[in-house]
């Protein structure tokens, strides 16, 4: 299932430099510049206040986005940099990079849980420990997956889930060169009371 892209609105800015960008900020705007893919840098305008809900919702460097700007054809883009005010940290700047269906970029995706029914260590009262609700991997723009999904089918409490235990979609490969934990299965906490209690009695 391919992940839903989010769009970003901008407009076209007039006139370039530090007077335009100036005079972008004096009206309620945060001025931008879209470049790469062949094609000549855009000038763009971003609405202050949407932008700066976005920023804090976290994620915007690693997110791609559609980018609207009237006039122009939609364009994915990944953000490059985003330039703050030093003393108030908010936003004065944005730099986008254009990207095309081939492009391979690195994006937080959903990790999802299914058939907790078929596991017998949470059918004995363990509990589903998530490690990671997200994992950064690196995939192609032209096919982001919406999520990735952990099969829970015969875990049982001990058992630890890996990178490396769950099916990655065709061309997608994680960030991170080693095996990291996702997710456990942690006994329930009456029966870690009880081991404590025997691993005492037998001390």
């Amino acid at each position: 299932m391919a992940k839903e892209i989010e769009t970003l609105v901008a407009v076209a800015r007039t006139g370039t430099g530090k007077g335009a960008a100036r005079q972008a900020r004096r009206e309620g705007f945060v001025p931008g510049i879209v470049y790469g893919d062949g094609k000549e840098p855009l000038a763009v305008n971003f609405d202050y206040n949407k932008l700066l809900t976005r920023l804090r919702k976290g994620r915007f460097l690693s997110t791609l986005f559609n980018l609207q700007v009237e006039g122009q054809e939609d364009v994915r883009v990944i953000c490059r940099g985003v330039q703050r005010d030093v003393v108030k940290d908010l936003p004065t700047h944005i730099d986008l990079m254009r990207l095309h269906r081939a492009s391979r970029v690195n994006l937080f995706i959903h990790v999802t849980f299914e058939n907790h029914e078929a596991s017998p260590g949470l059918k004995r009262g363990g509990t589903l420990t998530v490690v990671r609700q997200e994992v950064e991997l690196e995939v192609l723009a032209g096919d982001i997956p919406d999520h990735i999904t952990v099969d829970l089918t015969g875990k049982n409490i001990g058992d630890v889930i890996h990178i490396e235990d769950i099916p990655l979609p065709e061309g997608a490969k994680p960030t991170i060169d080693r095996n990291f934990v996702v997710a456990n299965i942690a006994a329930p906490s009456g029966l870690r009371s009880a081991d404590n209690e025997d691993e005492a009695a037998e001390a």
